[in-house]
């Protein structure tokens, strides 16, 4: 009789995931709350410390365009294994001390989370493909739970060490060599890469309109989600609200943002079309925004729909990448194309909106500009949440671009 290998168990390979998840967003949302400390201790003007926030968003679009060729080239478990070492890496040497190592590591960390955010759906696809749709609401719980975790835990960490925001910082290092201790028993698996199927090239998915509104639906959650998560406390403390309110509510948000996929998982796994959930979750960001923006005396409501409603757009659109697609490779690049553009509007989001706000003078049109987003976020779930796949009707062959490629 064959003996069982490890990675052959499926609650090993699924508690792996889901460890691997806790690190795709911790390290990062570890640090915002100590951006203060680090700006005294550093001397950082604004500029540089916008270029710190942003700089994580634009290493997650960059990544996400080599993930998938990483992957064909050394295989999904390999890369994930090698996207948390990387991490874990980018995270010790921004916790050195020094202006340089600070933005060098931080662009180090999020190169690795890239790789972990564009893969885990195509494994997700691979592995459990019956199930990947309401794993993905699992996973993205996890995800947002330790990322809330992370954020409520970094200051008390920088104050109970002499070395303040560096202490704070280098502890986040456990997320990712946890999660690669966890997933060492996947390194056993034998070598197997993202490989092309039907004779179609997944590159072609750029050509797909409806990898394009898959696409623009994720893409234009991010930049709301983004914009609050840089501006909410500012936009509260303006409002009127204590600095130490507005803490509180912004953790509000990112802790909202994780309830939808409670709901969702089961939801989509009964659901062949989305259509009304995508529809939904960007009507409650709609809410969120014109509430903040119109009745501020009702901010604490409001946040709460805004935490509601990007945690389901985000949820819904990395399960729009496996349900929107028939195999893994495929769901690698619809991963790829997504989050890359998705990630570069994001990042401008924050800046766009903060420059926006210096020449209205006030936070009510930058508000209603992302209630104006959510609208079309609402027409693009349309297409995106239709019983649909993205390789149907794609021009590009494997005799072609493909083989070029």
């Amino acid at each position: 009789m064959t003996k069982t290998k490890l990675y052959q168990i499926p609650a090993i390979t699924l508690a792996g995931i889901l460890i691997i998840a806790m690190s795709l967003r911790a390290p990062i949302t570890g640090i915002a709350p100590a951006i203060g400390l680090i700006r005294d201790s550093m001397h950082l003007s604004a500029p540089a410390v916008g270029m710190l926030i942003t700089l994580p968003l634009l290493a997650f679009a960059a990544g996400s365009l080599g993930a998938p060729a990483l992957a064909r080239r050394i295989g999904i478990e390999r890369s994930l294994f090698a996207a948390m070492m990387l991490l874990a890496f980018g995270v010790l040497v921004r916790s050195t001390g020094t202006s340089f190592c600070l933005f060098a590591g931080t662009a180090m960390a999020g190169a690795g989370i890239s790789i972990g955010n564009v893969l885990l759906p195509s494994l997700l696809k691979r592995d459990f493909p019956q199930r990947a749709a309401g794993l993905t609401a699992v996973y993205v719980l996890v995800l947002s739970v330790a990322a809330s975790a992370a954020s409520m835990i970094a200051v008390p960490l920088a104050q109970i060490s002499a070395s303040t925001w560096q202490f704070s910082s280098a502890m986040f290092v456990l997320f990712p060599l946890l999660a690669a201790l966890a997933w060492t028993p996947q390194l056993a698996r034998p070598h197997a890469v993202l490989q092309h199927a039907s004779g179609i090239s997944a590159h072609c998915v750029w050509r797909s309109p409806l990898a394009w509104h898959v696409t623009l639906y994720l893409g234009i959650n991010s930049f709301v989600f983004y914009v609050c998560i840089g501006w909410l406390p500012i936009i509260l403390q303006d409002a009127g609200y204590s600095a130490q309110r507005a803490g509180t509510l912004h953790g509000l948000l990112q802790l909202m943002s994780a309830a939808p996929a409670l709901v969702l998982g089961p939801l989509l796994r009964r659901l062949p079309d989305q259509r009304g959930l995508g529809g939904l979750s960007a009507l409650l960001s709609l809410a969120g925004l014109v509430g903040l923006a119109a009745w501020p005396r009702w901010n604490d409501i409001w946040v709460g729909l805004l935490g509601l409603g990007t945690g389901a757009g985000v949820m819904l659109g990395l399960a729009f990448v496996t349900l929107r697609t028939t195999g893994p490779q495929f769901a690698a690049a619809l991963s790829s194309m997504a989050q890359c553009v998705g990630y570069l509007l994001a990042a401008g989001g924050p800046v766009l909106i903060g420059r926006l706000h210096d020449a209205t003078g006030g936070w009510r049109t930058p508000l209603l500009l992302c209630a104006l987003l959510s609208i079309a976020m609402a027409v693009f779930a349309r297409s995106a949440g239709r019983n649909a796949h993205v390789e149907h009707g794609l021009p590009c062959r494997l005799s072609g671009a493909a083989n070029a490629a």
